[in-house]
């Protein structure tokens, strides 16, 4: 348990290294392949880590100084996944969450209630937490563990699901992406993709990155987008004309940067995950296989990075008319594209969409991190932070942490029954989605 956690601290640049090179070995790979995919995905995490931090230290402030600007009386700060999920780790729930976590994983592969290989343990924090709140408000370990159960296999039927979206707007070829905010909010934009396909005219509308700069030629490419956006957040906020520049210069390098580190991490991958398809059809034959990986990977689409400048200040104003809120969106703005890369996907990249879609999302997001402050607090107070209260939108306000929190403590049957049969709607919306897209695929692949 110490080595786990050694290298759990060391965090998922060197994590996810250590990981890959030794599952590299273990399907017969060369040492020197193993090492260099391993190697490649760590350069990859960490040119990653790099712009997620040159965003929060541009975009942070940026976000803060609208909220002021604008008189948002929100006393609770987001402290995002970079502050949630140390406090998760340290939890006693955290402790086990692992084996626990590859204990379902292997007992659905084994039962064929998933096709899902999943191999990146560093997301396993957002199944941990799910257990450590609930840990937290019944008094109960087991319950925990619960659910860190419920949490895993939906995640990994999740991504199920989605995997033929993934490798057909993405691109990535047996990939499937079962964690974090992509994966449970993903069904959330389903059934609006539906409803606005029933609306003429609004369903005729598309708006994509690809389309403005075929219309704009250069004034449409992401790198100019991006310095747009920037001056956009730059005038919301109140900057002075050189801060408005620079921001914009930083956003402009996001857009550019984001996609080369995320071929850094499919350079790494791809090998990896070629070797794991082949090794797994010889010894199930005729059975298909994801490989289950961050969604780090769906960032580096322009779509995604479009839809994340956009969702910036869009977040903050989404905070001012959601009732009862407390939360002052701030860490998890930086990696907005997490919350709606999937329903990016789902809208085949249509800007349009993804805002109605990304907006229902943020506002239930946002609704729900401030029902889970009390509990946020605690676990921030158990791994030693002083700290009255504590907020995060990233697990603090997932749907999946939410129900089951109200099943086990029934302090809120209005709320747990309108988001609980809510988000089982979508779920079902999810599951008919991916039958359809899969017949549509397999016809496809045979003309």
């Amino acid at each position: 348990m110490a080595v786990i956690n050694w290298i759990l601290e060391a965090g998922a640049s060197v994590m996810l290294p250590i990981v890959i090179i030794i599952l590299a070995l273990l399907l017969g790979e060369k040492p020197g392949k193993a090492i260099r995919s391993g190697i490649m995905i760590g350069i990859g995490f960490v040119g990653i880590g790099l712009v997620v931090d040159l965003m929060l230290e541009n975009l942070g402030p940026a976000a803060q100084a609208m909220a002021e600007r604008f008189g948002v009386e929100l006393t609770v700060i987001d402290v995002g996944w970079p502050g949630a999920s140390p406090m998760t780790w340290a939890s006693q729930i955290g402790s086990i969450a692992i084996p626990v976590a590859v204990l379902v994983n292997i007992l659905m592969l084994l039962c064929g209630l998933t096709k899902v290989v999943n191999v990146d343990i560093w997301n396993v924090w957002h199944m941990a937490f799910t257990g450590a709140l609930l840990h937290i408000a019944t008094d109960n370990f087991w319950i925990g563990v619960v659910g860190v159960v419920i949490h895993a296999a939906l995640v990994y039927k999740l991504g199920d699901w989605f995997a033929p979206l993934v490798e057909d707007y993405y691109e990535l070829d047996g990939i499937a992406i079962p964690h974090g905010t992509s994966a449970y909010l993903g069904p959330i934009a389903i059934p609006f993709e539906w409803l606005v396909d029933k609306i003429p005219g609004i369903r005729d509308i598309n708006i994509n990155a690809e389309k403005i700069e075929e219309k704009l030629g250069v004034f449409g490419e992401p790198i100019i987008i991006g310095g747009i956006l920037g001056l956009f957040i730059s005038l919301l906020a109140g900057y002075s004309f050189q801060q408005a520049l620079q921001l914009s210069i930083t956003t402009a390098a996001v857009m550019e940067l984001m996609p080369k580190m995320v071929k850094c991490i499919m350079e790494g991958l791809m090998p990896v995950s070629e070797a794991a398809r082949k090794m797994l059809s010889k010894k199930f034959a005729g059975k298909q296989f994801y490989i289950g990986l961050d969604p780090a990977l769906l960032l580096g689409d322009s779509q995604v990075v479009a839809a994340s400048l956009i969702f910036i200040p869009l977040t903050i104003l989404i905070a001012l008319i959601v009732p009862g809120n407390k939360v002052l969106p701030f860490g998890d703005l930086a990696t907005i594209g997490f919350f709606v890369a999937m329903a990016v996907a789902v809208h085949k990249g249509n800007i349009f969409r993804t805002i109605i879609s990304g907006s229902v999302i943020m506002y239930l997001t946002i609704w729900i991190s401030t029902q889970t402050i009390p509990y946020h607090t605690v676990l921030a107070q158990n791994a030693g932070q002083q700290a009255s209260a504590v907020a995060s939108l990233d697990q603090g306000g997932s749907p999946i942490t939410y129900i089951l929190l109200q099943i086990f403590k029934l302090d809120n049957l209005l709320g747990l029954s309108i988001i609980g049969v809510a988000y089982i709607a979508c779920l079902v919306c999810t599951y008919s989605y991916y039958k359809s897209y899969k017949n549509k695929l397999g016809v496809q692949k045979s003309q």
